[in-house]
Order: structure tokens, then sequence, then C-alpha cells
């Protein structure tokens, strides 16, 4: 019979096990008295069906599926003026980007339009974060214009309706958690990239290039700018740069510390809020003036005659309620397509899309929920239903806009109603006003577009991450650099290709220490790997302690799996092998510290090799008597450097 710490009840070995829990030897003191474990088992498939069965039919699962359920009830007419405003807000600040993201998205600027209204309207009910607002932002238009481009409407609508059908059933089938397989380092990364690329696509706006550049191909529209920047309009440039510098302005104005030049409370409240108005609703309001001045210089005799590129005619009149186009009918020119062609033609951004969308719109979830847990399923669900319903009102792709939910919060949204007013204020632009839409300057769109994408480049983030940990800038690199040279779609699967090599990496070259010590009269070598003891560590774990016992021959080996967590077969059948050769030398393989989990696998799979102590003690006194008194002596030392080094010299 074995003889243990004067802390630990003499009991099984698996009673042992189950009071160490975290610690070391003689932990268990000062950890306390076990009064209950809150630890999960995994449930196994019968179970899991039953659980999953006793969540759907109850009345919270009902709330957490239709959160509008949760807030209606206690909604008021204080938070209806809060929502009021702030939809209002969101409207003035998505008509002009709408219109401008569409051209992005290579589609007429209607289109742009018909995805602004329904996502406000299907995520009042489904959403459960009330400052998010749903429709087309700069990444989304960029990746619909990279794959439909060369194919028009038909392919965006039917894009927008599998994107939906996908979040749809991955929400179903709770698979948020899939989201947290993609690094911050790498969202990061992506974000800038599109960023820079959406920048750079607007350039031929602003120098009124449109005619001669037609890629949104980061490196393909550099070449055709550059080759064609004889072509450039002065009065295009000029005005685009003075709405930047206006809108910039405006941005920065917010910021201004009032208090300091006015005195009295009254003025401060009435400048404060409108300086938050213009600032806020600057999109707007530079867009009005610019199509106003526009309007004023032309001649209806001579429109030619006008000297900036204007946006053109925009359809006006509400969307046509129709299911999406699964094909293509032909007509004398062109032959038709059917499903499958479409779905060939679209390719790899039938994956891609929903991906992003669920991605962007996640990242917004977690920005903005104030510290609340969010149900990354429940807003793949919401985002899904918005893209599902809205491609039958001829709407591209949606999902999260991170600077209109940034405009929601700050103007004081109180629930997701404020989504209704705004979805009404872009059915009413598109029912009454779209005819003045034509005016509008090309220069002052992309203007628009590139002041709002240029705060996307994250580089305080990237800071962040080289102070945090230098390695993980290399993931944000490789998604940056990727994205630039190779697409979007393509960029962010290699940057996290990346992160996830790293990560396995770091996991097949876990760090292991080895020391040589003296326990009294008896030297053993002490080995102490850290992390996982799973199949890509098992090469390098059993390399080092052969290594070391060549070296030190005689001697016994401890492994001290205190830091270790987790096992699997193919270690368990390495380790068993090395003890194998070790008994055939005359040599111990002994373990220490082992917790049960890690015990079962190993002693499963080590076929009768495995040898384990709870401590180095208690291999001392069951396997080499001696003296009592040298023995406990020595231990004490021993286990005060082994828990205490935090480096630890390596042979």
């Amino acid at each position: 019979m074995a003889r243990y710490e004067p802390l630990v009840p003499s009991t099984s070995r698996d009673r042992r096990s189950s009071l160490y829990l975290n610690g070391h030897e003689g932990d268990e003191g000062e950890a306390g008295i076990l009064l209950e474990s809150f630890d999960v088992e995994p449930l196994g498939p019968r179970e899991w069906v039953t659980a999953c069965l006793r969540r759907v039919c109850t009345v919270k699962t009902v709330q957490n599926k239709f959160p509008i359920i949760k807030w209606l009830p206690q909604y008021n007419i204080e938070k209806l003026a809060y929502d009021v405003i702030a939809g209002f807000t969101i409207g003035l600040t998505v008509i002009p980007q709408a219109i401008a993201y569409a051209a992005v998205a290579t589609l007429e600027l209607q289109y742009g339009l018909y995805s602004s209204f329904i996502g406000c309207f299907i995520y009042c009910v489904f959403g459960s974060v009330k400052d998010i607002t749903i429709g087309p932002t700069a990444i989304m238009s960029l990746m619909v214009g990279t794959h439909v481009a060369s194919f028009g409407a038909y392919y965006a609508i039917l894009l927008c309706f599998l994107s939906g059908a996908i979040e749809l059933l991955l929400g179903l089938l709770n698979l948020g958690f899939l989201i947290n397989f993609i690094s911050v380092p790498v969202t990061s990364g992506f974000t800038s990239a599109a960023a820079v690329t959406i920048a750079l696509s607007q350039l031929k706006g602003i120098l009124g290039l449109g005619k001669y550049v037609d890629s949104n191909d980061f490196l393909e529209t550099m070449e055709q700018i550059f080759m064609n920047i004889k072509h450039s309009s002065l009065w295009d440039i000029i005005l685009g740069v003075v709405c930047c510098i206006i809108l910039l302005f405006l941005r920065k104005l917010r910021e201004w510390d009032i208090t300091r030049f006015l005195q009295r409370p009254r003025l401060q409240l009435i400048l404060g809020r409108f300086i938050w108005l213009m600032s806020t609703a600057g999109n707007a309001l530079i867009v009005l003036f610019c199509a106003a001045l526009a309007y004023g210089i032309s001649d209806p005799d001579h429109p030619e005659k006008i000297p900036f590129k204007l946006t053109g005619h925009v359809k006006g009149g509400l969307p046509p309620v129709r299911p999406p186009p699964f094909s293509i009918p032909g007509n004398g020119t062109e032959p038709g397509k059917d499903f499958g062609e479409m779905i060939n033609d679209l390719g790899s951004s039938i994956i891609i899309i929903p991906f992003i969308a669920i991605l962007e719109s996640i990242a917004i979830a977690k920005a903005f929920s104030h510290g609340k847990p969010i149900d990354a399923s429940q807003e793949m669900i919401a985002l899904g239903l918005c893209n599902l319903v809205g491609s039958f009102f001829c709407s591209m792709p949606v999902t999260g806009s991170f600077s209109r939910t940034a405009v929601n919060a700050a103007s004081g949204v109180k629930t997701p109603a404020g989504g209704l007013v705004t979805g009404a204020l872009v059915l009413l632009a598109l029912a009454l006003f779209t005819q003045y839409f034509y005016y509008i300057p090309k220069a002052t769109l992309s203007a628009v577009i590139i002041c709002a994408v240029i705060f996307m480049f994250e580089y305080d983030e990237l800071i962040r991450i080289w102070k945090s940990k230098k390695l993980d800038v290399l993931p944000w690199l490789g998604t940056f650099l990727s994205c630039l040279l190779v697409g979007l779609e393509y960029g962010i699967l290699f940057g996290a290709g990346l992160n996830v090599f790293l990560l396995l990496l770091e996991v097949a070259k876990p760090r292991i220490s080895v020391q040589k010590r003296q326990m009294g009269e008896h030297e053993y070598m002490l080995v102490r790997p850290r992390g996982d003891l799973t199949f890509p560590a098992t090469e390098e774990v059993r390399t080092t302690i052969s290594k070391n016992a060549n070296q030190h021959p005689g001697v016994p080996i401890i492994v001290d799996l205190d830091r270790i967590t987790n096992a699997d077969f193919t270690s368990a059948k390495a380790m068993g092998a090395m003890g194998r050769d070790l008994a055939e030398q005359g040599r111990e393989l002994v373990f220490v510290h082992v917790g049960k989990g890690t015990r079962d696998v190993l002693d499963a799979g080590m076929h009768g090799h495995f040898k384990d102590f709870h401590t180095i003690r208690e291999w001392i006194h069951e396997t080499r008597p001696t003296d009592p008194t040298s023995a406990c002596k020595g231990d004490d030392s021993a286990r005060t450097h082994s828990e205490g080094d935090t480096y630890v010299p390596r042979f």
C-alpha cells in the first residue's frame, strides 16, 4: 500500500486524482475542501438529443429565437422617441451610402436602396443586439462586385438568396461557435486590406476615370489608374478633395469640447445638438449640397457641358416582389442559363460571401453588446432571414454595418425598432426622390466611401498585437498582403490557414524542461512538458526524453504531467514504446501528477508499461525505501524549486 501526503485521504488512486484538481503536491491544503464541482461532462449521443429537445420545447427558447418578445412588452413612449431619432439619423446616413455601395458592387444604383430596407424590418423581429443596422456595406459590396461584375444583377440577387440560406442553416444547427476559429489578427488584417482595396477602387471616381478603370482587383486597379492618369478630370479632383476635407472636418467636429468656449449650459446643449446633427448627417448633407450644385450649373439643352461626372438615372419606385432568379432566359444574342450553370459561375462566392457576412456581423455584435453574451447562432438566423427575404425584393447580400451601427448607438437607440424608421425612410426615398439622384456627382459618392473606409484600417490593432504577442503579427500580415495580392476571398482563407498552422506548430513544439535532480540519495531526470500530450507533440516529447536518457544512462526518467491537460492514443502508444525500450535497459519511466483523464488514456495505450505516482515522494517511498528523514527533507527542497521556477535549465 502506497504512503500518501498527510493532507490527502488514504483512498484509491482515482479518488486522489479527483481531489488533486489543478495543483502540485500539497496544493490540496491551499485550495481548500471541494464542496461542489461545476465541471461539464461531455454528453453521449442520446443525452445530447434529449437535451436539445428539452431546450427547444421551452418558453425561453421561443424568446431567444424571437427577441422581440422580450423587449416589446416593456416598450414605451420614451423609447419610441429615441428610436425615431436614431432611425431617422441612420436613414440619412444609409441612403447616400447605399447608392455608393451599389456602384462598388458594379450594380445599378437602385439596387443599393433595394438592399437597405428589408433587413431593417427583419432584424427588428429576430435580432438580439439593439444597435446593429443591417444593409449594404463596403466589404460586402466589394466582394459582390468581384464575383458578379461580369454577370449582372441576376447573380447578385441569387447570391443573396443562397447566402441567406446558408447563414440560416448554420444558425439553426447552432454552429455559431465556428466563428471562433477566425482569430482577431486574421479579422483585423482582412478588414484593413478591404479598406485599402475599397479606397483605391474609389480613386477612379475622385479622378474622373470611371470609363477607364473597371477593376476591383488591387493590383489591376493600380495599373489602370497609373496608365490613364493623364485622362483625369480637374473638376472632379477638386470636388472630390473638397468633399473629403469637409467630411473629415465634420467627423472631427464631434470631438470638439464646446465647454471650453461656452459657459452657459443651455447654449452648450443647443450647440452640442447642432454639431452632433451636422457630423452625423454629414454624408447626406454633402450629397444634397453637391447634387444641388450640379443641378444649378447644369444646362438642360447641353447636359454634356457640366464639368462633373454625374451618377445618372436611378430607377424609381419600389422594387418588384418576386422569387430570386434560378435561371436566366436567353435572348437573340446570348443563350439562357439554368440554375446549375449559374451556381458554377458563382463558384466559391457561395461559401465566401456568407462566411464574410457572418464574420462581419458577429464582430459588430460583440463590439456593441456592452459585455453581454452574444448568441452567435441567433445572429446568424437573423442575418440569414434578412438575406433570404431580401432576395425576394431584389437585394444584394447584406450584413451588419460597423459605421452605421456606431452612429445608431451614439444616437441613443433603445430597441431594434429604430430600424423600422430607417426602412420606412429608404422606401420613401425610393418612391419619391430617385429622380433627384441623377445630379449626384460620382466624385462626391467616392468621397463618402473613402471617408468611411479609411478608418477601417486597423493600424492601432496591429500595434496592440505587436505589443501583446509578436508572433500574432504574422497572421495579420499574411492576411493583409494576401488579400491585396490574390483577392479578399483567398486572402482570408490563407490567413486562417496560416493561423491554424502556427497554432499546430505550438502544439507540435511544446516547451519541455529537463532537469537532473536529487532527492535524498536518489538521482533522477525530471521532464516537464507544457501543453497537450497529443499526436502533433508526440515526436518532440519522445525525442527530448530519449536524447537526455542516452546522455545520462542509468538515471530513472520521471515525467511530470502537472501541466498536461489532454493526451491521446498516439502519444500513449509512443510513451509505451519508449517505456518498453527503457525497461530493456533496466531503467524506469515514471509519471507523476497525472490527471484522471490523462491517466486513463496512458494506462490503456501503454500496454502495461504505465507507472504513475501522485508525487515524486510517493515514488521514492514506494519503490526505493531509504531513510525517511533524508527523503522527506530532499523532497521538500525539490518541491520548492520545481514548483517555483519560472525558467528551468534544459539539457
